[in-house]
């Protein structure tokens, strides 16, 4: 199989995964298609690095992050022009406490820094904080203090986001 074979058939089995950064890292629908093509196109580009020393979606993950921060700081720089067309809809009011305890629990990792949205994601993901650093480039007990940061902050936003749904 060639090499751009073998590429499109992982990626394919793993884009679930460049869908799950990019929703993370962009609100509009836009900016989420347009950050999908980048992370493929860098993923494509680094592929002939991939030695398998890690799994591919492990490596994939790393690419997927390192470009969407990367996409993101270039992003900010811009500034930001919205037209009433590309203005995220209004989302519906939650019908039950879980629904609600959800969004509380979104808004608040909507304000984590990217590095540390990126470690929750990937922790949600039931990663390991071995696999997590690895993925980051950092110590797993650099991940270790990191997650107990991130969930004291958590809790604290989530419980005043829940007063708010």
């Amino acid at each position: 199989m060639s090499a751009e074979k073998e590429f499109i058939t992982l990626l394919n089995q793993h884009q679930k995964i460049v869908y799950k950064v990019c929703n993370l890292y962009m609100d509009l629908h836009a900016d989420r298609e347009d950050l999908f093509q980048e992370i493929t196109l860098q993923a494509w580009k680094a592929y002939g690095n991939f030695r398998g020393d890690a799994k591919f979606s492990t490596w994939l993950y790393r690419v997927a992050l390192n470009t969407a921060i990367t996409y993101f700081r270039k992003e900010k720089r811009q500034p930001a022009i919205y037209t009433t067309d590309s203005l995220p809809e209004k989302q519906q009011e939650a019908a039950d406490p879980i629904e609600e305890q959800v969004k509380a629990m979104y808004a608040a990792i909507g304000t984590l820094s990217k590095i540390d949205k990126a470690i929750v994601m990937l922790y949600l993901e039931d990663y390991d904080y071995k696999e997590i650093g690895e993925m980051m480039g950092i110590t797993a007990n650099n991940v270790a203090v990191k997650m107990n940061r991130i969930k004291t902050r958590l809790k604290e936003e989530t419980q005043k986001n829940a007063a708010n749904y």
